[in-house]
């Protein structure tokens, strides 16, 4: 009871309602040191409950759902107007020396316009493909010749003497000097 009593005097200290602990907006529990303890509790007997935050979750839903459909969406429409107005194509002559296109045998639009602008042709991979041959073989080649030039280098004890330094002739003269004094003072000229 003297708890309540220090709990009505805090009451009319902090300028809450006389009648606040009557009313159920502050509420006396126990705890387990067997010590009152004061929780406030609105308008009903609903309590905040900790758990973890969902906002990073909600956020990537929200960009996912964003950009779905604003790529769904567009593409929908175009696919729905390309298959109601346009629709496949329908075989005809060949005029007179017009040459079809490989993205022209497609019969329908997307499919051409995929052929067109994205894939690749039959001829283009092709010569995609020569031109692969082409430089493997070019590069084998060029390791055969420098395998040749590297054994007959074996063979005949030869440098491969990538570079040449130029000799200047500005010291020539004091070096052949000096070689020629270290000659005549070793007397072995």
């Amino acid at each position: 009871m003297a708890a309540f009593s220090l709990l009505r005097a805090f009451a009319s200290k902090v300028n809450l309602p006389k009648n606040a602990i009557n009313q159920g907006i502050l509420v006396l529990r126990s705890n387990p040191n067997n010590a009152l303890q004061v929780v406030r509790q609105m308008s009903e007997h609903r309590t905040m409950h900790i758990k973890p935050s969902r906002w990073s979750w909600n956020r990537f839903k929200d960009f996912m759902h964003f950009y779905i459909m604003l790529g769904a969406i567009p593409a929908a429409l175009v696919i729905t107007y390309i298959n109601l107005f346009i629709g496949p194509a329908r075989l005809a002559e060949i005029p007179e020396g017009y040459v079809p296109e490989a993205h022209e045998y497609f019969p329908h639009p997307i499919t051409r316009w995929l052929a067109k602008h994205v894939h690749k042709s039959y001829q283009q991979e092709y010569e995609l493909m020569c031109h692969h041959i082409y430089e493997i073989e070019y590069e084998q080649k060029l390791r055969q010749a420098e395998n040749r030039i590297k054994q007959k280098m074996a063979e005949k004890q030869d440098t491969q003497a990538y570079y040449y330094q130029p000799v200047s002739s500005r010291y020539e003269r004091s070096i052949r000097d000096n070689a020629q004094a270290d000659l005549e003072i070793s007397g072995s000229v």
